[in-house]
């Protein structure tokens, strides 16, 4: 009988351990590194090569105040009851109509009008994506041979861009005033000029953290839709707002609202919604990847949901430590703090990039918005956090200004 290691041995003969032919040479990580760079530069778009992939500041050991995040976790007893359901889970399986439990759940919570549709993402950041997508439509006849648009007030949500130049897009930002309102003649010229497929609206918007003006969003939409255009009104931080357009979504065609768990208390689970005209949701939804939603995301949400008392207690909670940090904070001197209807709080200090450092230095992380526009020279974002959170993060910022 043969020995095995010896047959093994025999067939291997010539070659190395690296099952190369002896005297030959692996190639080096560092030339397979500039050969992918090479290859890279011909086949990755310019605009591609050009951008920079979205930045996570790291947070380890720090008071994390830099994403808008709810601090709160779930309370121990539900983070069992949450634990036994998920491991019971079929995650062998591919996610069923499950999903639509959830677009019930949500439509419900949300108080959806009646004729209207919703539809999930993994994330707003995925519906938008996806709104791009499928208002891509490509200059012709039809259109004046006119690029598709989006437009939005800037500074803003910074994905709205994005997703634009991702899919051929064009973007068109209207700069606020420098109170962070809306300039309504600016934004009713540039509809007019540029005659977009999509318009955002946060509502409130981020990073400013204020409501805008009812009486000139109302105007926005109405021009808008005079010109056949999309309306998003974009609530990713409704938990925390004094006001919702979902009592007025009925009273347009073209208008869609989208919300984001995300703030609610589940950013770990990203998932999105979008509510709108059932006519223009079901024309989103042909272009959404099948089976976005996982199972765990999507018996988290409706886990969520079942106990929505827990987050509200949460939310309002979060609005009793903006309230507290508003006051503080304008009694800083040097520091303007603008007004809040989200879980951050926009200022500006004398030297924007020195507190942020200081901050920093102080184990207390929070968003340095100074270079995303110049109507936002100086300016800082903090989330409002837990109690003690807040504290420590007063007590950094007053040594670091």
């Amino acid at each position: 009988m043969k020995n095995a290691g010896h047959e093994a041995t025999s067939a291997n003969a010539g070659m190395s351990a690296a099952g190369l032919p002896q005297g030959a040479k692996a190639p080096s990580g560092g030339s397979a590194v500039r050969e992918a760079t090479s290859v890279g530069a011909s086949i990755f778009r310019q605009d591609v090569q050009s951008m920079h992939a979205y930045a996570i500041q790291d947070s380890a050991g720090m008071v994390k105040l830099d994403a808008m995040e709810n601090p709160h976790r779930l309370p121990p007893a539900l983070q069992v009851a949450l634990g036994q359901r998920l491991g019971a889970l079929a995650l062998n399986r591919y996610p069923d109509g499950r999903v639509n439990d959830l677009r019930h759940a949500l439509a419900a919570y949300a108080g959806m009008p009646e004729g209207f549709d919703i539809m999930l993402g993994n994330g707003s950041d995925e519906l938008i994506s996806l709104l791009a997508l499928a208002c891509a439509v490509p200059p012709g006849a039809e259109n004046g041979f006119r690029r598709a648009g989006v437009l939005a007030p800037v500074p803003g949500f910074v994905m709205y861009a994005m997703s634009a130049q991702l899919q051929g897009l064009g973007f068109h930002g209207v700069p606020l005033t420098a109170d962070f309102e809306l300039d309504e003649p600016a934004m009713l010229a540039a509809i007019a000029q540029h005659q977009p497929a999509i318009t955002y609206l946060a509502y409130p918007n981020n990073p400013t953290a204020n409501l805008w003006d009812d009486a000139v969003i109302e105007k926005i939409i109405l021009a808008v839709g005079a010109q056949g255009g999309l309306v998003v009104m974009d609530e990713a931080y409704q938990p925390f707002s004094s006001k919702s357009y979902i009592d007025r979504l009925a009273r347009h065609s073209h208008v869609l609202l989208m919300r984001t768990l995300s703030k609610f208390g589940l950013a770990g689970v990203r998932l999105g919604y979008m509510m709108g005209p059932q006519a223009l949701i079901a024309e989103i939804d042909k272009v959404r990847p099948p089976y976005n939603i996982s199972v765990l995301n999507c018996e988290c949400a409706l886990f969520a949901l079942e106990h929505h008392e827990v987050f509200a207690a949460q939310a309002l909670e979060i609005r009793a430590q903006r309230a507290m940090l508003l006051e503080a904070l304008a009694l800083l001197p040097g520091v303007r703090v603008y007004p809040s209807d989200a879980n951050m709080i926009l200022l500006r200090v004398p030297d924007a990039q020195k507190t942020f450092e200081g901050m920093r230095m102080r184990k207390v992380l929070v968003k340095n918005v100074s270079k995303m526009h110049p109507l936002l020279a100086n300016c800082l974002r903090l989330t409002v956090g837990t109690a003690d959170e807040n504290r420590l993060m007063l007590a950094a910022l007053r040594e670091s200004l």
